[in-house]
């Protein structure tokens, strides 16, 4: 079987097993390459740029270095290969949890439950919950599942098709990276430097084909090319931006502005100014959209990568 069947095979299965089982609550691949990273980072921490380096290239080079192995351990047995690439995809993407998060904190607010809400936020975001009223919260969820359809699920469909398993492993691996030392905190400001660039490099394609499938998918397809072209330059984030920003302007609704990390207050741009406030009816419509983003990157990732083989194949075939 040709290596683009293989991920075409593999990743529809992978997200079928994320639709059907979601995140485990215990025992994900990610929270043990969370645990390493963290003891590496035990071992080279060093207030400085360059020691930061090497962490990445330590952790995410050692995760992708592992998945090729894996991957050329069962090359040329097709079911093999095809599971191995459907169990990468199922560990990588999470866009099941996601929409189920997102949900329950719609279903708190609902009933009038802040508290609830409150709670449950930090399991989607670092925003300080505490400092939120109802509509605050639901405007983080909206910006959460925009920003991480990005993060979870388009970034590493395309790598996946790009490089196989390893690209799969290593792009979930950057972004991991960047979650927990990208940040800038007072430890981590230089030493994560390099992590956050990683992740700004590997999500820079993710992000662009996330705002354009949402623009497709979304209900106002004009509004949502509008907030981008016009708002995405604002955001800090230069792959955050866009994405926040299309599925702004495919909702309708106005994101951005005040918010807080840690203690520390952001005042952020508005996205899609000429939008509304976000309502907490607009949490089940950002996941819906989401889902149907993800079905759409599935379909161009395959796609592209079918068309791709058998280019080369023609190619091999006339030489």
């Amino acid at each position: 079987m040709r290596s683009d069947h293989v991920f075409a095979c593999g990743a529809a299965a992978g997200l079928a097993a994320d639709l059907l089982l979601a995140d485990p609550r215990r025992g994900h691949p990610v929270a043990a390459f969370g645990r390493a990273a963290g003891c590496v980072e035990g071992v080279l921490w060093r207030d400085h740029r360059a020691w930061g380096a090497l962490h990445a290239l330590v952790c995410a080079g050692g995760a992708a270095g592992a998945a090729a192995l894996a991957a050329r351990a069962v090359r040329g047995r097709r079911a093999a290969s095809v599971a191995l690439t459907a169990a990468s995809v199922w560990a990588v993407v999470g866009g099941t949890t996601l929409g189920r998060e997102a949900r329950a904190i719609g279903g708190a607010l609902a009933a009038g439950d802040l508290e609830v809400a409150r709670e449950r936020l930090p399991h989607l975001c670092g925003r300080d919950p505490q400092s939120l009223d109802g509509p605050g919260i639901a405007r983080a969820v909206v910006e959460s599942v925009a920003e991480n359809t990005s993060d979870a699920v388009v970034g590493a469909l395309v790598w996946g098709a790009i490089g196989g398993v390893p690209g799969l492993v290593a792009f979930r691996a950057v972004n991991t990276l960047d979650a927990m030392v990208g940040h800038k905190s007072p430890r981590h400001r230089r030493f994560g430097w390099a992590s956050a660039r990683l992740d700004d490099l590997a999500g820079w394609p993710g992000a662009r084909l996330t705002a354009a499938l949402a623009a497709v998918a979304g209900e106002d397809t004009r509004g949502a090319v509008r907030a981008w072209r016009a708002d995405a330059a604002k955001h800090p984030s230069p792959n955050a931006g866009p994405v926040e920003a299309s599925f702004a302007g495919a909702l309708g609704v106005r994101l951005g502005g005040t918010l807080s990390y840690g203690g520390r207050v952001e005042h952020r741009p508005v996205l899609n100014a000429g939008g509304r406030a976000v309502e907490v009816a607009d949490i089940e419509r950002a996941a819906r959209l989401s889902r149907r983003v993800t079905a759409l990157t599935l379909a161009v990732c395959v796609g592209g990568r079918l068309v791709l083989g058998a280019v080369k194949a023609g190619k091999r075939r006339r030489t």
